[in-house]
Protein backbone atom coordinates (compact mmCIF):
# COMPACT_ATOMS: atom_id res chain seq x y z
CA UNK A 1 0.00 0.00 0.00
CA UNK A 2 2.78 2.40 0.48
CA UNK A 3 4.41 1.89 -2.50
CA UNK A 4 1.24 2.80 -4.68
CA UNK A 5 0.56 5.93 -2.40
CA UNK A 6 4.14 6.76 -2.93
CA UNK A 7 3.57 6.27 -6.81
CA UNK A 8 0.10 8.04 -6.88
CA UNK A 9 2.24 11.35 -5.18
CA UNK A 10 4.87 11.31 -7.63
CA UNK A 11 2.62 10.95 -10.57
CA UNK A 12 0.45 13.85 -9.44
CA UNK A 13 3.51 15.52 -8.58
CA UNK A 14 4.81 14.93 -12.43
CA UNK A 15 1.35 15.83 -13.68
CA UNK A 16 1.27 19.51 -11.60
CA UNK A 17 4.55 20.25 -12.81
CA UNK A 18 4.16 19.18 -16.43
CA UNK A 19 0.56 21.20 -16.47
CA UNK A 20 1.85 24.33 -14.71
CA UNK A 21 4.83 24.67 -17.14
CA UNK A 22 2.54 23.68 -20.11
CA UNK A 23 0.22 26.68 -19.09
CA UNK A 24 3.45 28.80 -18.30
CA UNK A 25 4.94 27.89 -22.04
CA UNK A 26 1.21 28.99 -23.30
CA UNK A 27 1.47 32.29 -21.30
CA UNK A 28 4.11 33.53 -24.37
CA UNK A 29 3.74 31.48 -27.10
CA UNK A 30 0.25 30.34 -29.30
CA UNK A 31 -1.17 27.19 -29.00
CA UNK A 32 -0.20 25.30 -31.82
CA UNK A 33 -2.62 22.73 -32.35
CA UNK A 34 -5.55 21.52 -29.56
CA UNK A 35 -7.38 18.16 -29.65
CA UNK A 36 -10.38 19.54 -31.43
CA UNK A 37 -8.37 20.31 -34.02
CA UNK A 38 -6.52 16.37 -33.83
CA UNK A 39 -9.79 15.39 -33.95
CA UNK A 40 -10.94 17.24 -36.82
CA UNK A 41 -7.98 16.18 -38.79
CA UNK A 42 -8.85 12.48 -38.01
CA UNK A 43 -12.21 13.00 -39.31
CA UNK A 44 -10.57 14.05 -42.79
CA UNK A 45 -11.43 17.68 -42.10
CA UNK A 46 -8.63 20.07 -43.13
CA UNK A 47 -7.92 22.91 -40.32
CA UNK A 48 -7.85 26.65 -41.18
CA UNK A 49 -6.59 29.03 -38.30
CA UNK A 50 -4.67 32.57 -38.49
CA UNK A 51 -3.79 33.64 -35.31
CA UNK A 52 -4.03 37.38 -34.17
CA UNK A 53 -3.16 39.24 -31.28
CA UNK A 54 -5.75 41.09 -29.37
CA UNK A 55 -4.32 44.11 -29.47
CA UNK A 56 -4.87 43.84 -33.61
CA UNK A 57 -8.47 42.80 -33.51
CA UNK A 58 -11.76 44.68 -33.50
CA UNK A 59 -12.24 45.15 -29.93
CA UNK A 60 -15.53 44.36 -30.57
CA UNK A 61 -14.79 41.47 -31.25
CA UNK A 62 -14.07 40.83 -27.83
CA UNK A 63 -16.86 42.55 -26.32
CA UNK A 64 -19.50 40.29 -28.48
CA UNK A 65 -18.05 37.11 -26.95
CA UNK A 66 -18.50 38.63 -23.48
CA UNK A 67 -22.00 39.57 -24.39
CA UNK A 68 -22.89 36.07 -26.04
CA UNK A 69 -20.62 34.19 -24.01
CA UNK A 70 -19.62 35.68 -19.99
CA UNK A 71 -21.43 38.84 -19.64
CA UNK A 72 -19.17 38.70 -15.98
CA UNK A 73 -15.54 37.82 -17.69
CA UNK A 74 -13.93 40.46 -15.90
CA UNK A 75 -15.44 40.31 -12.55
CA UNK A 76 -15.59 36.62 -11.88
CA UNK A 77 -12.15 34.40 -11.43
CA UNK A 78 -12.85 31.91 -13.50
CA UNK A 79 -15.73 30.25 -12.21
CA UNK A 80 -19.55 31.90 -12.83
CA UNK A 81 -21.23 30.03 -10.07
CA UNK A 82 -24.41 31.78 -10.59
CA UNK A 83 -24.55 30.99 -13.86
CA UNK A 84 -23.94 27.37 -13.12
CA UNK A 85 -26.65 26.70 -10.20
CA UNK A 86 -29.21 28.69 -12.79
CA UNK A 87 -28.19 26.35 -15.71
CA UNK A 88 -28.15 23.36 -13.42
CA UNK A 89 -31.86 24.64 -12.21
CA UNK A 90 -33.03 25.14 -16.03
CA UNK A 91 -31.41 21.70 -17.09
CA UNK A 92 -33.28 19.79 -14.14
CA UNK A 93 -36.68 21.59 -15.56
CA UNK A 94 -35.88 19.49 -18.76
CA UNK A 95 -36.17 20.75 -22.28
CA UNK A 96 -32.74 22.40 -24.25
CA UNK A 97 -29.37 21.77 -22.04
CA UNK A 98 -27.57 25.02 -21.14
CA UNK A 99 -24.32 25.36 -19.80
CA UNK A 100 -22.81 27.36 -17.39
CA UNK A 101 -19.46 27.70 -18.43
CA UNK A 102 -17.10 31.14 -17.95
CA UNK A 103 -14.86 31.82 -21.15
CA UNK A 104 -12.29 31.34 -18.88
CA UNK A 105 -13.25 27.45 -18.82
CA UNK A 106 -13.87 27.26 -22.29
CA UNK A 107 -10.35 28.22 -22.84
CA UNK A 108 -9.33 25.97 -20.56
CA UNK A 109 -11.00 23.08 -22.47
CA UNK A 110 -9.93 24.25 -25.74
CA UNK A 111 -6.57 24.86 -25.12
CA UNK A 112 -5.75 21.88 -22.88
CA UNK A 113 -8.39 19.19 -22.88
CA UNK A 114 -10.86 17.16 -25.65
CA UNK A 115 -14.32 17.78 -25.87
CA UNK A 116 -17.18 16.25 -24.51
CA UNK A 117 -18.62 15.39 -21.10
CA UNK A 118 -17.61 13.17 -17.64
CA UNK A 119 -16.45 14.33 -14.54
CA UNK A 120 -12.81 13.73 -15.04
CA UNK A 121 -12.72 16.14 -18.25
CA UNK A 122 -14.98 18.85 -16.02
CA UNK A 123 -12.24 17.87 -12.86
CA UNK A 124 -9.19 19.01 -15.35
CA UNK A 125 -11.35 21.66 -16.74
CA UNK A 126 -12.03 23.22 -13.63
CA UNK A 127 -8.32 22.90 -12.87
CA UNK A 128 -6.76 24.50 -15.98
CA UNK A 129 -9.32 27.29 -15.64
CA UNK A 130 -7.35 27.98 -12.18
CA UNK A 131 -3.88 27.81 -13.69
CA UNK A 132 -4.81 30.17 -16.46
CA UNK A 133 -6.33 32.72 -13.95
CA UNK A 134 -3.67 32.64 -12.33
CA UNK A 135 -0.46 32.68 -14.76
CA UNK A 136 -2.15 34.16 -17.72
CA UNK A 137 -4.51 37.08 -16.64
CA UNK A 138 -7.97 38.18 -18.74
CA UNK A 139 -6.50 39.84 -21.95
CA UNK A 140 -4.15 36.65 -22.56
CA UNK A 141 -7.16 34.28 -21.71
CA UNK A 142 -9.33 36.48 -23.71
CA UNK A 143 -6.48 36.43 -26.48
CA UNK A 144 -6.52 32.99 -26.97
CA UNK A 145 -9.61 31.98 -26.83
CA UNK A 146 -10.33 34.14 -29.37
CA UNK A 147 -8.26 32.48 -31.62
CA UNK A 148 -8.83 28.63 -30.96
CA UNK A 149 -12.54 28.26 -30.95
CA UNK A 150 -14.33 27.38 -33.41
CA UNK A 151 -15.75 29.76 -35.80
CA UNK A 152 -17.15 26.93 -37.89
CA UNK A 153 -16.62 23.75 -39.61
CA UNK A 154 -12.65 23.43 -39.59
CA UNK A 155 -11.99 26.46 -39.04
CA UNK A 156 -10.79 28.21 -35.65
CA UNK A 157 -10.66 31.63 -34.41
CA UNK A 158 -12.01 35.33 -34.92
CA UNK A 159 -9.66 36.18 -37.71
CA UNK A 160 -9.85 32.93 -39.26
CA UNK A 161 -14.01 33.13 -38.80
CA UNK A 162 -14.10 36.93 -40.69
CA UNK A 163 -12.22 35.54 -43.58
CA UNK A 164 -14.16 32.95 -44.17
CA UNK A 165 -17.90 34.92 -43.94
CA UNK A 166 -16.51 38.23 -44.23
CA UNK A 167 -13.58 38.24 -46.81
CA UNK A 168 -11.45 40.38 -44.55
CA UNK A 169 -9.51 39.80 -41.57
CA UNK A 170 -10.51 40.58 -37.92
CA UNK A 171 -8.35 44.32 -37.48
CA UNK A 172 -11.85 45.84 -38.49
CA UNK A 173 -14.99 44.17 -37.96
CA UNK A 174 -18.91 46.19 -37.65
CA UNK A 175 -20.66 45.28 -34.63
CA UNK A 176 -23.22 43.32 -36.65
CA UNK A 177 -19.78 41.17 -37.96
CA UNK A 178 -18.32 40.77 -34.89
CA UNK A 179 -21.66 39.60 -33.24
CA UNK A 180 -22.39 36.96 -36.25
CA UNK A 181 -19.39 35.47 -35.24
CA UNK A 182 -19.95 35.12 -31.31
CA UNK A 183 -23.53 33.71 -32.57
CA UNK A 184 -21.72 30.94 -33.74
CA UNK A 185 -19.45 30.19 -30.94
CA UNK A 186 -21.91 27.92 -29.16
CA UNK A 187 -22.57 25.32 -31.97
CA UNK A 188 -19.93 26.35 -34.74
CA UNK A 189 -20.26 23.00 -36.89
CA UNK A 190 -23.93 23.47 -37.20
CA UNK A 191 -24.37 27.69 -37.80
CA UNK A 192 -22.44 29.93 -40.31
CA UNK A 193 -22.34 33.49 -39.56
CA UNK A 194 -22.15 34.74 -43.64
CA UNK A 195 -26.32 34.44 -44.79
CA UNK A 196 -27.57 33.61 -40.97
CA UNK A 197 -30.91 32.16 -40.37
CA UNK A 198 -33.08 31.53 -37.31
CA UNK A 199 -31.78 31.47 -34.00
CA UNK A 200 -28.09 33.00 -35.39
CA UNK A 201 -29.46 35.84 -37.10
CA UNK A 202 -31.80 36.50 -33.89
CA UNK A 203 -28.98 36.39 -31.63
CA UNK A 204 -26.62 38.49 -33.82
CA UNK A 205 -29.07 40.65 -34.01
CA UNK A 206 -28.96 41.04 -30.24
CA UNK A 207 -25.22 40.78 -29.01
CA UNK A 208 -25.06 43.80 -31.69
CA UNK A 209 -26.59 45.53 -29.31
CA UNK A 210 -25.45 44.58 -26.46
CA UNK A 211 -21.90 45.53 -27.65
CA UNK A 212 -22.30 49.64 -27.05
CA UNK A 213 -23.75 47.89 -23.53
CA UNK A 214 -20.70 45.85 -22.93
CA UNK A 215 -18.51 48.93 -23.89
CA UNK A 216 -20.20 51.60 -21.96
CA UNK A 217 -20.67 49.73 -18.88
CA UNK A 218 -17.28 48.99 -18.46
CA UNK A 219 -17.54 45.31 -18.80
CA UNK A 220 -14.44 44.44 -20.73
CA UNK A 221 -12.68 47.12 -17.92
CA UNK A 222 -9.91 44.10 -17.83
CA UNK A 223 -9.11 44.12 -21.47
CA UNK A 224 -7.87 47.46 -22.14
CA UNK A 225 -4.56 48.17 -21.84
Amino acid sequence: MFIVLRWLLKATLIFVAVSVLWVGVYRFVPPPFTFTMLGDVVGGRSVTKDWMALSEMDPDMARAAIAGEDSGFCAHHGFDFGAIANAAWRNAQGGRIRGGSTISQQTAKNAFLFQGGGYIRKALEAYFTVLIETLWGKRRIMEVYLNIAETGIGTYGANAGAIRYFGHDATKLSPTEAARIAAVLPLPKKRAAISPRGFVRRHGNVLSRYIGVVRRNGMDSCLRP
